[in-house]
């Protein structure tokens, strides 16, 4: 190949110019051609897709301004590719690796191709902190638990400083046979229309790598302070909001890990955060070597658990009408906003796979659908988790009373207020037993379970594993 071959820069859960390290070695290489490919066979939620289109325009606006641009491929990957590397004469592709079993072997068969065409293929570290190989147990096997994983992680030290937007990108002019297999970004259609169900989602985020480098700089600055002590509070604006912009990348753990270890020592509360983030790295490690995660439980003896079929029960959970108001306002935060608060996501997951007693994948495909930060890796490895058959997970018969879930952290109720408006007239932690005031209530379900009698169904379950 001769050194004006381009290179072509194959965006995917990296949305983002700075720390990218495959855009990186692009731009050192010569012109660049920024690909992304949208593959329906790994197409995300419906949420998801909503993000995915704010996410490519943003991404387009950044390259526009360099006086680059975004090329828009749409079938499966490995055509897309093969084709765009031979029609524009390309030298190399390279992009930021990728951990989910299907995802991996679409990588490995364009590898073999592009190896067959004369065309190289690099990969990097994009994602994560470090990668799933490099974190073991001192006989090489993979971590089952978080915490000594946590430990082994800290003591590798901290990650390599991000990398800068490179200085040098120049982009290649394209062929005319390229342009004629490009397509728009509307043509993906990745925006409801019929009906528009996301203008909660519009009323709520901003994509984009601008964006979330401005709720990070925002996080820091007025809420990692108190956050051990704070975050579990669903009626607090306590939390990052980070996690979709990781989830698309528009911000990378390791840019996320030097800003907090740039303000000094690490405190409780920064450790804490981080911490967080080291949880996302130990998921995404646990796919890759469980591939499968999202359709077998980690502990296979709970695929042999009894679970209900129970379609009005997964229907009033889905629609927050179960009559258990912490639920229902997460339930309903969710279906608004693309989004819920992560002390509330344990307790509606729990009370699905325990008190209603349904498969826990039924909620991690739900979730798949209407989180915006919904990923291959982070959606199963917590349902898992509640459900008691992930690695390190609760056991199974530590069920959350949803009730005194809503009473320990949200004691005055706002949260529930806010998202189930036909019981706010409630005063305090009134509005968590509404079923004790039914001459005032206004419209509300009765509880669809009761709670000690489902604590016992579930247990029963558990002990015929």
């Amino acid at each position: 190949m001769s050194q004006s071959a381009p290179t072509i820069m194959w965006f995917r859960d990296d949305l983002r110019l700075a720390d990218n390290p495959a855009l990186s070695d692009a731009a050192a290489s010569g012109p660049v051609i920024c690909l992304y490919v949208h593959d329906p066979a790994l197409a995300p939620g419906s949420a998801a897709r909503w993000w995915l289109h704010g996410a490519l325009t943003a991404l387009e606006d950044d390259l526009r301004a360099r006086g680059g641009r975004l090329c828009i491929m749409a079938g499966p990957a490995w055509q897309c590719v093969l084709r765009l590397a031979r029609q524009a004469g390309a030298g190399a592709v390279v992009w930021n690796r990728r951990y989910g079993g299907a995802a991996r072997q679409v990588d490995a068969r364009i590898k073999l191709a592009l190896k067959d065409m004369g065309v190289q293929a690099r990969s990097h570290r994009g994602n994560m902190l470090h990668e799933p190989w490099q974190v073991r147990t001192r006989q090489g096997a993979p971590f089952r638990v978080y915490t000594p994983w946590w430990r082994a992680v800290r003591a590798m030290g901290a990650p390599l400083p991000p990398l800068p937007v490179p200085a040098a990108l120049g982009f290649a002019a394209l062929p005319p046979a390229v342009e004629d297999g490009l397509v728009s970004l509307s043509a993906l259609g990745l925006q409801p229309t019929r009906p528009d169900w996301a203008q909660g989602l519009r009323d709520t985020w901003q994509p984009g790598e601008q964006a979330a480098h401005a709720r990070l700089a925002t996080f820091m600055a007025t809420r990692l302070p108190g956050y051990a002590r704070l975050r579990d509070l669903p009626a607090r604006p306590a939390t990052s909001g980070l996690s979709p912009c990781l989830r698309f990348g528009h911000i990378s753990p390791r840019q996320i890990w030097h800003a907090v270890e740039a303000q000094g020592d690490v405190d409780a509360d920064g450790m804490c955060f981080l911490s967080e983030v080291g949880w996302r790295d130990f998921a995404h490690a646990t796919l890759f070597d469980c591939p499968d995660m999202a359709t077998r439980s980690l502990r296979p003896e709970y695929d042999r658990m009894p679970w209900r079929t129970d379609p009005a029960g997964l229907r009033a959970w889905q629609q927050g009408r179960t009559g258990y108001p912490i639920v229902d306002a997460g339930m309903r935060e969710l279906w608004h906003t693309g989004w819920m608060h992560n002390r509330v996501r344990m307790i509606v997951a729990s009370f699905l796979t325990k008190h209603l007693l349904l498969d826990w994948r039924a909620g991690e495909r739900w979730f798949a659908d209407t989180l915006v930060d919904a990923d291959g890796a982070s959606n199963p490895f917590n349902w898992q988790w509640v459900a008691g058959c992930g690695l390190d997970a609760a056991p199974y018969f530590r069920i959350f009373n949803p009730v005194l879930q809503g009473e320990k952290f949200d004691p005055e109720g706002d949260y529930v207020r806010r998202w189930v408006p036909e019981i706010a007239h409630l005063a305090g932690r009134a509005v968590h037993t509404p079923w004790k005031f039914p001459h005032v209530h206004r419209g509300y379900p009765a509880p669809v379970v009761d709670l000690a009698d489902g604590r016992a169904r579930a247990l029963a379950a558990w002990k015929t594993l």
